[in-house]
């Protein structure tokens, strides 16, 4: 009997025993679940709000949130003509949308003259964020954390100099969000924020924003919801659906919440348009807080992963419908397709039409994007087009998006280029010239390439108004090729007043489909 017991004993020590080794084990292969406040999202409450609004609601909603939202203070080396930030998370006015996001002057709009590179020089900058996890977890916007050497946080009721250092978990740059970390944690249990549904909010609903302008801590601002899924360029051709409202939003907003009437949080304050001014103008945009929600897992892991397929994209025109043998405007139109990438392996061609992907139906561009980039690389997924007025489908396996890669690319300057030839077109707004050697150098154009450049495009004309520009290779017009100026002209004659002209073009040694109405 007791030699029984001892066995039993001892069976049940070694058990013990190997579960604990077990659990270390796994811990250490990244096997064991992590804790919930490391993986899983925070509940959102899908709720429709309903009730009267009362006379200290919005007081009530900054007495609950407020202790929750943190100021954020960052240094960083930057050089000096990078001071001005459009968003507002430098604690100063001023910036471009286009030169904020793109190193471009506005479409229209002359280059500033080129000044000698200034001196890096450490830079101090304030934003707003807001605690989602007692544990130190905090929500922002990515501009505002962006490349910074020192984070410091300071929290709601205590002392201004009294600040915790954090740093960067994870960001990602397409939905301007970030999640950082407190390293540094008070002595006190932190708040938490509670998440809404940014799907259930319209137009017309009253918002709340709280955050940091001008340093000025905690600031409570209120407003509807101006419009919803508005189109707003988060990179080179790349572009998120935001929801757009008039509480003010001024610089060192940047990465607060906007709150719904319960007090939940259904966005994270972006960006304002300020008309060249400092301050707020009623257009300010946030980025619904579903998107961010979706990305924290990976945002706590430290890396975003999406899909690519290799090409850019644009609207169909609204006069291209019946051309491109379409039933409406619902699809997106294939402009590029960038050498060697999924979409050019699959025989995706510019001027095809997307209109479904995955067995998804395409509404316009940015579905597309966000299907795409939703979808996990490796994936194999089947496209429908429509090509020369006749729907077909390809399969495309997904490439995994490199965003730095794709925008050193897309940033290529056009060469402008010439011809002893000039051919001017009627109708379009162009004037073109042949490929002469000096031009096929200067471009870098392949060996044998024929067609014809442009050398000039009208302002206003229907050539710039599809995108055209000077040093633009048109290999294509419809389904015929052209060797030069004059077969070009001869094939855009062709086209009546009031159609299309679908351009095959080469611009920085990639093709693009270009849809230019003829006046």
């Amino acid at each position: 009997m007791v030699n029984r017991k001892t066995t039993f004993f001892y069976a049940l020590l070694i058990a013990i025993a190997s579960l604990a080794v077990g659990m270390v084990i796994a811990s250490r292969l990244g096997m064991a679940p992590s804790s919930a406040a490391q993986t899983v999202a925070p509940p959102a409450n899908s709720a429709p709000i309903t009730g009267p609004l009362t006379a200290t609601m919005f007081r009530d909603i900054a007495k609950a949130v407020s202790p929750a939202v943190v100021n954020i203070r960052t240094e960083s080396r930057q050089r000096a003509q990078d001071l001005s930030d459009f968003f507002g998370g430098g604690g100063g006015g001023g910036g471009d949308l286009f030169e904020r996001f793109f190193g471009q002057p506005q479409p229209g709009q002359p280059r500033q003259q080129q000044q000698p590179p200034p001196r890096e020089e450490v830079v101090q900058a304030a934003g707003t964020g807001f605690i989602i996890d007692k544990a130190g977890f905090i929500l922002t916007n990515n501009h505002v954390v962006e490349g910074a050497t020192k984070i410091r946080v300071s929290l709601y009721g205590e002392d201004s100099d009294q600040e915790y250092d954090a740093r960067v978990v994870g960001r990602d740059p397409l939905t301007d969000s970030a999640l950082i970390e407190l390293t540094e944690k008070p002595d006190h249990t932190l708040p938490e924020v509670k998440f809404g549904d940014s799907g259930q909010v319209f137009p017309g609903d009253w918002v709340v924003a709280i955050g940091n302008p001008f340093g000025l801590s905690h600031t409570v601002t209120v407003g509807v919801i101006s419009a919803i899924e508005r189109s707003f360029p988060v990179a080179s051709q790349r572009y998120a659906q935001v929801l757009q409202t008039d509480a003010a939003i001024n610089p060192g907003n940047s990465g607060g919440p906007l709150l719904n009437l319960r007090g939940e949080v259904v966005g994270i304050n972006t960006a304002i348009i300020s008309e060249g001014r400092p301050g707020n103008v009623g257009v300010g945009f946030a980025m619904p807080i579903n998107v961010v929600r979706e990305l924290l897992p990976q945002l706590r892991a430290g890396k975003i992963t999406r899909g690519r397929i290799g090409v850019g994209i644009g609207p169909i025109p609204a006069d291209a419908v019946d051309e491109f043998g379409l039933k409406d405007r619902n699809g997106a139109v294939v402009l590029n397709i960038a050498p060697s990438g999924a979409a050019a392996k699959a025989g995706l061609e510019p001027g095809d039409v997307v209109i479904a992907f995955n067995g998804k139906p395409i509404r316009n561009r940015d579905e597309l994007v966000a299907m795409v980039t939703a979808t996990r690389p490796g994936t194999t997924v089947p496209v429908r087009i429509v090509r020369d007025r006749q729907e077909r489908t390809l399969n495309i396996t997904v490439d995994e998006l490199d965003l730095e890669a794709e925008t050193a690319a897309q940033r290529a300057d056009n060469s402008p280029g010439g011809g002893t030839q000039r051919e001017t077109t009627s109708g379009f707004g162009i004037t073109l010239g042949n490929i002469t050697p000096e031009v096929a150098q200067r471009m870098r154009l392949n060996r044998g390439t024929q067609g014809a450049v442009v050398l000039d495009v009208e302002q206003g004309s229907p050539a710039a108004r599809a995108g055209l520009a000077e040093g633009d290779v048109i290999v294509r017009v419809g389904r015929q090729a052209v060797a030069n100026a004059a077969d070009a002209g001869r094939e855009l004659m062709r086209v009546p007043s009031g159609g299309t002209a679908f351009l095959r073009v080469v611009r920085n040694g990639q093709e693009t489909f270009v849809a230019v109405t003829k006046e």
